[in-house]
Order: structure tokens, then sequence, then C-alpha cells
């Protein structure tokens, strides 16, 4: 265990390189300090994709803090690291367990990357009492191959994020402006670890990636980069979930398209762009997505 957590003397777990002595109280990037984790909350999930969160739920698992700082986070309560409840690793693998116990379909890592040591610590401990639901590592997408590699073998599913392909659009949103140059070479480790996805019986995933890509109101041009990359680079190895439940947060942004939701004509050009590049494997979300919430309540449920 003290091998794993050494990464954390020195933080180098995600791009960001920081360099810090977390297990000494120092605070990089993410906000986040010493051997625990913060948690905002555990419990049943059912607004994940429908091969994620099946009609039992998805076990998930909210991590306080982020690698990333998105303009128009909907976590931003807990991305900041300051909401939550900062509990041991033994105690983050009791909770695996328990969702277990409470049906779900899954164990549901959500912002996971700064946690990745403890991550590892906790889902050996868990396995070893009798833990047996895939898990998903649910990410932004911000990620080192060298730190995903650690992870094979422990992880089933990986849930990324592609926010972007341009620069400038990563810098001025997440203040990542090399996302781009992480996230192509993330999503070869995590396909190369995972292969073709593959489903059980009723449909749930089992193994395998499914990338996540928000579109943006007005940055039309930048999302079809995005589809037209990973079907180019991926083919059918993939999933693409194509989300349109962007929602302005209640102040005002530099830019101005991101004050407002985006429009059916936007998210209808971006299908019809994915099918006519070959888009075969693809979760779309339908009318009225922007005007619910998919975001649950922090309030240390299952903590």
């Amino acid at each position: 265990m003290d091998d794993i957590l050494g990464l954390l003397r020195h933080c180098t777990l995600c791009p960001r390189q920081c360099g810090v002595n977390r297990l000494a109280g120092q605070k990089g990037f993410c906000g986040l300090a010493g051997e625990h984790v913060r948690l905002a909350r555990a419990a049943l999930h059912f607004w994940e994709e429908p091969c994620i969160s099946g009609t039992e739920g998805s076990g998930t698992v909210f991590f306080s803090g982020c690698t990333l700082r998105c303009s128009f986070c909907q976590n931003r309560e807990i991305s900041r690291g300051e909401a939550g409840k900062e509990i041991p690793i033994r105690r983050l693998a009791d909770i695996y367990l328990e969702l277990q116990q409470k049906g779900a379909r899954n164990i549901n890592l959500v912002t996971p990357t700064h946690y990745l040591p403890q991550i590892l610590v906790s889902l050996r401990m868990a396995r070893e009492e009798g833990l047996t639901l895939p898990v998903v590592y649910n990410t932004s997408g911000y990620e080192l191959p060298e730190r995903l590699r650690l992870l094979e073998g422990m992880v089933d599913v990986y849930l990324p994020d592609m926010k972007y392909l341009s620069p400038q659009l990563a810098g001025r949103l997440s203040a990542a402006a090399d996302y781009p140059g992480h996230i192509l070479p993330a999503l070869d480790e995590m396909v190369r670890q995972t292969g073709e996805a593959d489903f059980d019986e009723n449909g749930m995933i089992r193994r395998g990636v499914i990338v996540r890509h928000l579109a943006l109101p007005g940055q039309g041009s930048d999302s079809r980069a995005v589809l037209r990359t990973l079907l180019e680079r991926y083919g059918n190895k993939i999933w693409i979930s194509i989300m349109n439940q962007y929602t302005p947060p209640p102040f005002p942004l530099p830019d101005e398209d991101l004050n407002r939701r985006l429009t059916a004509r936007e998210y209808d050009r971006l299908l019809d762009y994915a099918l006519r590049h070959g888009a075969e494997n693809a979760f779309i979300q339908e009318g009225g997505t922007a005007e619910e919430s998919f975001i649950p309540p922090f309030d240390l449920e299952g903590v």
C-alpha cells in the first residue's frame, strides 16, 4: 500500500505535474491533500447511459476536486474540492461493497484522477472481500497514459470525456490549453486495455470505452472535429455518447454563446454529421434534456 501511496509525495498524477507533497499537506491544482479521500456522495444513480445505469442504477462515487477548471461546470459545488467529507481508504472500500449490496450494476468512480493511488488500494481491499462488479472510471479525459497503466486489470469500463480538440477553447474554457495534446494518448491507452466494447445479455456494458462529448452552443466546428477524430481513429471499437444537456451557469460567461442552451438545430446537425461519417455505436439524448437535472444532491448520502 505504501508504494502506491508514495505517488502522493511528489504528485504527478495528472498532466498538471504539480509535484507537491500531498502527504505533507501540500495542495496542487486539484486542491486536495493528505492520504484520505473527500467524497460528496455515494449512491445509486440512474442518469448515466442506459448500459451503465440499467434499471437498478450505477453505484456512483462522487469525488471532490478536479484537475480542470471548466467555466460551465455543473458540479461546481464539489469540483473545487471544498464540499464533501474526508474518509479513510478503508471506508472507501466498504462503500463499494455497500453499493454492491444495494444492487448497483457497477462501481462508477466520478472524477477520480487525483485519487488514483487511494482508489487502487481501496479496490484491492474490496475485491479481496467479495467485490465482483465492473468498475467504471468516469473521467474528464485529462490523463497521462503512464498513470492509466496502473489501472490495468482494475478498471473494466472507461467513461472519459473528449471535450475539445481546440487548444484555444480548452485553455479559455477549462484552463488547460494542453488538453487536446493529452486526450488522444489517454484514449489510446484506455482502448488498449479494454479492447472492443463487450455487453452482457441485458445490454449492460462489461468492458470497453464510451467517450462522452458535450456539444457546446456555438462550437459546432470543434464538435465536428472531435467526432470525426474519434470515428477515424477508433471506428466501432468504442461507443460515443453525444450529449445535448449543456446548461448555462447562473452567472454570465465571457463567451456569449455559452450563456444560452444548445439549439435543437445545432444538435441535429451534429448527429447528422456523425451518421454521415460512419457512426454506428452511439448514444444520443432526446429533446428537453437541458431542462432536466442530471445533478444529484451532494448531501453526503452513502459517505
